[in-house]
């Protein structure tokens, strides 16, 4: 990481917490858990406030909807101590990959690297 890199990560939120969020989770904070992104979990002392440090991008569909909820006080206990049930047809969260490469594009769409073949229309042509 270079040394803009490393600036940047202090003064802007985009990239990682700031310094006043840094100092506030250091005093106020305490621990919960983590993710399989790495994002770290923590609540106040006295348990009023919940709040995430996000391992790299800070984005907020990167949050599991079990810590979701935890976040939001839908849930007494965090997923560590009292995970949700999974059904055997749900699929590993995703992030949101809406504006990247990545992003879901429809058969026909223009972004599709290849054109589409279609057979149900036929271009009408004037005798």
């Amino acid at each position: 990481m270079g040394v803009i890199d490393s600036l940047l990560k202090y003064v802007t939120w985009w990239n990682a917490e700031t310094v006043g969020t840094r100092l506030f989770t250091a005093r106020h904070g305490e621990r919960v858990g983590e993710d399989g992104q790495g994002n770290v979990f923590y609540q106040s002392k006295d348990g009023a406030r919940r709040w995430v440090i996000y391992n790299g991008e800070v984005e907020a569909s990167r949050i599991t909807p079990d810590w979701h909820g935890w976040l939001h006080h839908t849930y007494a206990e965090p997923p560590t101590e009292r995970p949700l049930a999974r059904k055997p047809w749900e699929k590993p969260h995703q992030e949101n990959l809406t504006g990247t490469p990545l992003a879901y594009a429809p058969p026909g769409s223009i972004r599709r690297p290849e054109p589409a073949r279609r057979q149900d229309y036929e271009a009408w042509q004037p005798e």
